[in-house]
């Protein structure tokens, strides 16, 4: 399967995630038919074309951390818009077991 074609199957699970929820990169994975891909899943995220309306933010790791580093502008915005959507993020961290979309 080509790059491309990962990243389109990622982002087009990235557009059905709702507000208010998050998922994990291997969860991203599974859902775009990329078992095991949850690097990948977020090398791809890093290359979402400027200006994507794409809810990038979304997205953490399997211990409902935020991927980014503490203090960075990403973790910022991405804490900001998470906070905006009523996920409770708290020390970099979010209840998976009340935030985790399960479509």
């Amino acid at each position: 399967m080509a790059v491309n074609e990962m990243h389109q199957r990622v982002w087009q699970v990235l557009g059905q995630i709702p507000a208010g929820k998050v998922v994990t990169y291997g969860q991203v994975a599974e859902l775009a038919g990329l078992p095991g891909q949850s690097r990948m899943v977020g090398r791809c995220l890093g290359k979402l074309p400027e200006g994507s309306q794409l809810p990038w933010h979304r997205v953490i790791n399997s211990q409902g951390k935020i991927s980014l580093p503490v203090g960075s502008e990403s973790y910022d915005c991405q804490v900001g818009r998470l906070q905006e959507e009523g996920v409770a993020v708290i020390n970099g961290r979010i209840k998976l077991s009340v935030y985790r979309w399960q479509p």
